[in-house]
């Protein structure tokens, strides 16, 4: 099967998953550097038991899970997010830039096999998933910090969806942040959670000119990694339980939020957008 995305809210039907067999806290963002720092501790069965959680949430949505399989060597594999992007052409295989990470392409290269293969390889800069948002058809948007995703790996990648007459939009954002994903996520059609404080009035406007509305994540929200939540279509949504003001206002949006517990990823500087990777989606 050649899978294919054209929307971030499309409905969800298959996605791609890493079990967190190997999982613990390195010092590669902002966030796990503060929680390292902190002398917390990983609590290994509540992990299970959260990635479970988030699971089960898919199963209730309908969403079809599939895997690629843990190595010891790679804890951070589970934020699958990084290492591919399915695009509407099929998957791309993106260029990661932390030396630590690297490994972690094998594991997409088995999954996706020589017999459906790649629609593109990244190979300018380096590009990670966490920072490509395919908004709907026909509109894109990618991140670049200069450290995970550098302008030049970003400026390719637009490049092939700009060959296809699409709208890009490049929005560079402080490397403190990591991903774009940190500071924005869909949650449906013309929705998103976003911290415009951080991004600025122009990407507000920007958002504006193309029907999306935004609710607004603080500071402090954005650290907790409360933007980063995944669209299911259908106006459902996966948030993390901890994202308790957010939810609620996704809740009064008329969302459906299922809220499996993630602190613990979101400790390490990850949640449920970048441990997911949809393979593919329904029409918007």
């Amino acid at each position: 099967m050649v899978w294919s995305i054209d929307s971030e809210t499309g409905v969800l039907k298959d996605v791609l998953l890493c079990p967190p067999d190997h999982y613990q806290w390195i010092e590669t963002n902002a966030i796990a550097v503060e929680t390292l720092g902190s002398g917390r501790q990983i609590d290994t069965q509540r992990l299970h038991s959260q990635f479970r959680q988030l699971e089960e949430a898919f199963d209730q949505a309908g969403v079809q899970r599939h895997y690629i399989a843990p190595e010891p060597h790679l804890p951070y594999q589970v934020y699958t997010r990084d290492s591919s992007q399915t695009t509407p052409w099929g998957p791309a295989l993106t260029q990661l830039a932390l030396p630590a990470r690297r490994g972690e392409a094998a594991s997409i290269l088995r999954f996706h096999g020589p017999k459906d293969g790649f629609w593109r390889y990244c190979s300018r800069g380096s590009i990670e998933g966490g920072d490509i948002h395919i908004i709907r058809p026909g509109l894109l948007l990618v991140g670049w910090s200069g450290v995970r995703t550098t302008k030049e790996g970003a400026t390719q990648f637009a490049g092939w969806f700009e060959e296809a007459d699409w709208e890009v939009r490049l929005e560079s954002f402080p490397e403190h942040f990591l991903h774009l994903d940190v500071l924005f996520c869909m949650a449906c059609d013309g929705l998103a959670v976003a911290c415009i404080e951080a991004l600025g009035d122009d990407f507000a406007a920007w958002l504006k000119g193309r029907g999306i509305r935004v609710i607004e994540a603080s500071y402090r929200e954005v650290m907790a990694m409360s933007c980063n939540l995944l669209a299911l279509g259908g106006d459902r949504v996966i948030s993390p339980r901890h994202s308790a003001r957010i939810n609620a206002a996704l809740r009064a949006e008329g969302v459906k939020v299922y809220d499996p517990e993630l602190d613990l990823f979101a400790a390490g500087g990850g949640s449920v957008h970048c441990m997911t990777m949809p393979l593919r989606r329904g029409p918007v």
